[in-house]
């Protein structure tokens, strides 16, 4: 097995569990009232406080944003700290494995294989918005199952981080939106073919061209994995750096997806119009699934380490011996987390459980407040963190993915309540 796959934030989630995707409240089309004459929006909120880009690049370092992200700043990390490199030779064929393991791998690698570059995002992104989402990171990929993981980051090392990143860009000249149609915005946002790689929750779902295929259920390619949702643009960008970006994508962002799409200065500052301005319906917080009761069934540590232990968590948890490497962040360290020293990859590690803050083992299975035993509610934790529901103490997990099913917290609450037997 490569090292590099366990040094993944939970690589091999279980096969067939996605992010979920909800929909959002049905909206309206358009009235007369998003026209032109009335884009009375409020602007963006100012950028905050600079901050230290020195010390934003020693913490970029810190917090190892190389090891998924293009465009840090930073030399690339060694393969088998490469998170995304590593996988996209896997299924490229081009990793020094034999055959047999590359098509064994190909088959249950499906996550890290696409992460978005921070090529020139001082270029395009808000500083402040890139501090408020290091601190308070959200979905804003829903074609895409990895998220950026909740980070320990103060706020001061947030406004660093953002300064650095930023600290190369050349500002976009001030763009006016006076004058610019919503309403012929939206027509060219549809006569363009925009939603077959982007969604823009809450704005009326828009048509494709004809001959223009809808990839909706037909796997996704890496332009759509990586398109955002259009939702998120007026928190993410100015007027100018979006009318900058529409003019030509790859003169900002050269290893960019998105094609240059011709439009004239007066269809790029519509389209800008209605991407900033049209009216959204409010969105929809992710339900929390409820949870499951114990099974009456006999669970065992087979089971419960086949669908879950080593199916998911060891990947970031296990012995690096075991790992033929590094034992993964959850153990050894990484991505700014201290060693926990917690092997989730066999049994005698399991019950050894994890090294605190105070550097004393702790039981993973201890009851919470709430009388949760600590795994469970780190697994249930990670529904809440969807929801928005961020937990200050404990982390959900697996970390920067879906959450794991109902159904395999249900086998690893009943595997505890049976005495954790071998």
């Amino acid at each position: 097995m490569p090292r590099a796959l366990v040094l993944v934030s939970l690589v091999l989630l279980l096969l067939g569990c996605r992010k979920d995707e909800r929909a959002e409240a049905p909206s309206a089309a358009p009235s007369a009232s998003s026209s032109s004459t009335t884009l009375a929006h409020s602007a963006p909120s100012p950028e905050p406080p600079l901050g230290d880009p020195a010390k934003g690049k020693s913490l970029v370092a810190k917090f190892q944003c190389n090891r998924c992200h293009e465009g840090t700043g930073l030399d690339k990390p060694a393969l088998d700290q490469d998170c995304v490199r590593c996988h996209q030779e896997i299924h490229a064929g081009t990793y020094q494995a034999s055959a047999t393991s590359l098509a064994k791998w190909q088959k249950s690698i499906v996550h890290f294989r696409e992460t978005p570059s921070l090529a020139n995002i001082g270029g395009r992104l808000r500083r402040g918005f890139l501090e408020t989402f290091l601190l308070e990171p959200h979905d804003v990929r829903p074609h895409l199952d990895t998220t950026m993981p909740r980070l320990a980051i103060t706020p001061e090392e947030a406004r660093d981080v953002a300064a650095w990143l930023t600290s190369s860009a050349t500002p976009a000249p001030a763009v006016a939106l006076e004058g610019a149609s919503v309403e012929k915005g939206s027509a060219l946002f549809e006569a363009k073919g925009c939603r077959q790689c982007h969604e823009y929750s809450g704005a009326p779902r828009a048509a494709l061209p004809a001959g223009v295929a809808d990839l909706e259920g037909k796997g996704e390619r890496m332009a759509r994995a990586l398109a955002p949702d259009l939702r998120y643009v007026r928190e993410r960008m100015a007027p100018g750096e979006l009318v900058r970006w529409l003019d030509d994508p790859k003169a900002q962002k050269p290893d960019t997806l998105m094609p240059k799409t011709p439009l004239t200065p007066d269809e790029q500052r519509d389209l800008s119009a209605f991407l900033l301005r049209a009216d959204l319906a409010p969105k929809m917080a992710k339900i929390i699934p409820p949870r499951l009761p114990v099974l009456d069934r006999k669970v065992t540590y087979e089971e419960v380490s086949r669908r879950v232990f080593r199916n998911t968590c060891w990947h970031c948890h296990a012995e690096p011996d075991y790992a033929i490497g590094d034992g993964g962040p959850g153990n050894t360290g990484g991505f700014g987390y201290r060693p926990r020293g917690l092997n989730l990859a066999e049994y005698e590690g399991i019950q050894a459980g994890y090294v605190d803050d105070k550097g004393e083992r702790r039981s993973i299975f201890s009851p919470m407040p709430d009388g949760t035993p600590r795994l469970v509610y780190a697994m249930l934790a990670r529904y809440r963190e969807e929801a928005g529901q961020t937990d200050p103490v404990v982390r959900g997990m697996p970390l920067a993915l879906p959450p794991v099913t109902p159904e395999d917290i249900q086998l690893v609450e009943t595997w505890i309540a049976q005495g954790r037997p071998q």
